[in-house]
């Protein structure tokens, strides 16, 4: 027997569901549906598909073609996505959520103390990056106590992408067309007489970086100045900030930093990163 009360239809004697609690009605009036498919919309973009058309984001969110092209066009007209009028991507923008996330207190409890064992290890600066534009931003610092002299790079600092390790791993785990659009369009000033400014070359650079998971960059930025850097991930593999150690060149020679200092970086990138996903 099938008794209906309140648009309900239930067994008689069966357990009836039980009434919202105050604070699933509060959840769920505080929930923006829209605010949370819009995210779902952003983290379907990836390296792998950094272009797609409406379908394509549709089918990858499981939403109607509808609601997939308003959130678009939302994001359009925010200047966090772009499209040719076939497929849709994200632009630059979008960074901004990630550097408004790595200035979060999590990440800093996080960082900061592997940052700083990283720097008494191997008695050097270390320092971690994101991308803004065509500038990386430094956003976390450790110096070593054994260094009087410490590099003078502080939080906030700013440095063009093109002349150091860190904005080529950043540009590395850029999608092929952002990083054509960077290519195409920065300036690619020669800050030292090592910089390097051609835009085939530092693409070669970028690639190299991309396939081997780190940058190694020599007086780019100062004379008398080398920097290694390798990226830190999140769990889905993508990369948020960049992990750099300056090494002034009377201390270490090219062919000791890769052997002496990479496995090291690695490693505090990869703790780091385990860090983030508790």
């Amino acid at each position: 027997m099938m008794d209906r009360e309140e648009g309900h239809t239930f067994e008689t004697g069966a357990a009836q569901p039980s009434e919202p609690t105050n604070d699933e009605r509060a959840n769920e009036r505080d929930f923006v549906n829209a605010l949370a498919r819009g995210l779902e919309v952003i983290r379907a973009f990836s390296r792998h598909k950094p272009r797609m058309t409406l379908t394509e984001v549709a089918t990858a969110t499981d939403m109607t073609r509808a609601t997939a092209r308003r959130l678009l066009l939302t994001l359009e007209r925010e200047g966090y996505a772009q499209s040719d009028g076939k497929h849709f991507s994200l632009r630059p923008k979008v960074l901004e959520l990630g550097l408004s996330a790595l200035s979060s207190m999590d990440f800093w409890e996080i960082a900061q103390p592997i940052m700083n064992d990283l720097s008494e290890r191997i008695s050097e600066s270390v320092f971690a990056a994101v991308l803004e534009d065509d500038e990386v931003v430094y956003v976390a610092r450790a110096h070593a106590a054994s260094r009087r002299i410490s590099i003078g790079i502080h939080i906030g600092s700013r440095a063009p992408a093109h002349c150091v390790s860190t904005g080529r791993v950043l540009l590395a785990a850029q999608p092929d067309e952002a990083l054509d659009r960077y290519l195409d369009n920065a300036t690619l000033e020669a800050v030292t007489p090592y910089t390097e400014t051609s835009p085939v070359r530092l693409r070669e650079r970028i690639e190299d970086a991309r396939r081997q998971g780190w940058s190694l960059v020599d007086q780019e930025l100062e004379v008398g100045l080398r920097s290694l850097s390798v990226p830190i991930r999140n769990r889905f593999g993508d990369t948020v900030a960049a992990l750099n150690v300056c090494c002034p060149t009377p201390r270490w020679t090219l062919d000791d930093m890769r052997p002496k200092l990479l496995v090291d970086l690695l490693d505090a990138s990869n703790r780091i990163t385990v860090g983030l996903q508790r």
